[in-house]
């Protein structure tokens, strides 16, 4: 059976990192974007470079009807999905609580959680034997924010990877009998972009002293991590995590 990955938020950091990596593990690769049509192109480029047969596909995927069209486009162009790892996610600036507003929380929520949600939904659709499927697996990416809290930084954006890790053990466990592992990573302090969505683009750096090795984390070793929970060396591995942060 070919191994088709769907990556969301894959133009960049460590979804793009993942991409290339499982490009050399010979996936079949579905590039997941938002908005950046160039970032997309980059990465779908260099993992075609790499062999892959791969697709980019612009979807927001806290909409459900654009999740159907992604996951049609990957029937059709890559074959039935094995492989989900959902990756897209966003973070407001830095504030305190009673800063942030309702469009904020709801958006932060939509994207964190109900976007991996639906997504996973439909790669179930295609892998759970109850309906024609050979099994598969899904990564969810948390973050130690989830454990940690955030405190005067963005406790929404924690309370929405805390609900990410209850979702992956309550899926992880409702679908242990039919083939599909259910694993997370939860990164934190890794040199990306994303950071600059809280208004703080050199946030790692300024907090290297914080961490007990002393320095922040590149995207390509959570990428390691993500391929491993996706292969079948973690084969007894389900509603596992792993924390990607350093000691933290």
């Amino acid at each position: 059976m070919d191994k088709v990955i769907v990556i969301t938020g894959g133009s960049r950091g460590i979804g793009a990192a993942t991409a290339l990596l499982a490009a050399r593990q010979g996936y079949k690769i579905c590039i997941n974007y938002l908005a950046d049509d160039a970032a997309a192109h980059e990465v779908l480029e260099q993992v075609r470079a790499l062999g892959a047969l791969a697709i980019s596909v612009r979807a927001d995927v806290s909409n459900e009807d654009e999740v159907i069209s992604l996951f049609l486009r990957v029937d059709q162009e890559l074959g039935p999905v094995t492989a989900l790892v959902n990756n897209a996610g966003t973070v407001g600036h830095k504030s305190r609580l009673e800063e942030m507003s309702e469009f904020r929380v709801l958006h932060t929520l939509k994207t964190n959680v109900l976007g991996p949600i639906l997504c996973a939904k439909h790669a179930v659709l295609r892998m759970s034997p109850r309906y024609g499927g050979q099994g598969g697996n899904i990564v969810n990416v948390s973050s130690v924010a989830a454990r940690l809290g955030s405190p005067g930084e963005y406790v929404d954006y924690a309370a929405s990877k805390g609900a990410l890790d209850a979702f992956t053990i309550g899926l992880s466990k409702e679908l242990a009998g039919e083939g599909i592992r259910v694993n997370a990573v939860r990164p934190g302090y890794i040199f990306t972009d994303f950071h600059a969505l809280s208004g703080d683009p050199g946030r790692v750096s300024k907090l290297e002293s914080m961490i007990p090795m002393g320095r922040g984390g590149r995207p390509e070793e959570v990428a390691e991590a993500i391929v491993w929970l996706l292969s079948d060396k973690a084969s007894y591995a389900t509603g596992t995590f792993v924390d990607m942060a350093g000691g933290r």
